[in-house]
């Protein structure tokens, strides 16, 4: 049975150029997926696209669940199209910051894999995919903060 997908990095930048960073659909695409199209505000709805995955381009559904400025933000994804977001066909994700001194943790937390209607199988994989590629995605984050002097 699938677990929690938990990733957490300390990036050396202030948690409102990281909090930006993290909620701008612009910035989101320089780190995350290539085309964000969802307004990071309760009830959105849109879409993250990613175009280089192993089976081609991919587009998630996404509808934000809430919105903590400055502090967090959760979404649901990878429901059908035309679908509300629900537990048994979607997972949750959850974007958390807190600032310590003049750098900030992300943690990032994706859960509800084991509530999807979706086989066992289906949900190791997703699981398995899910792990590394939060891996890859918190890096590219590592990495966007390392080659750029932030400023607030």
């Amino acid at each position: 049975m699938a677990e929690a997908i938990e990733q957490e990095i300390v990036i050396d930048a202030p948690l409102d150029v990281v909090w930006r960073t993290v909620t701008t659909p612009e910035e989101i695409s320089r780190w995350f997926a290539h085309d964000v199209d969802v307004a990071i505000e309760p009830g959105a709805r849109g879409t993250v696209t990613f175009r280089e995955t192993p089976t081609g381009p991919r587009t998630f559904n996404v509808t934000v669940e809430s919105v903590e400025p400055q502090r967090s933000w959760a979404y649901r994804w990878n429901h059908p199209d035309g679908a509300e977001a629900t537990d048994s066909n979607s997972t949750f994700v959850q974007f958390t910051l807190s600032a310590e001194g003049g750098r900030t943790r992300l943690r990032v937390v994706e859960t509800g894999v084991e509530q999807t209607e979706w086989s066992v199988a289906e949900q190791d994989s997703y699981a398995a995919d899910h792990n590394s590629g939060w891996t890859t995605i918190i890096g590219r984050l590592a990495e966007l903060f390392a080659g750029e002097r932030v400023a607030s």
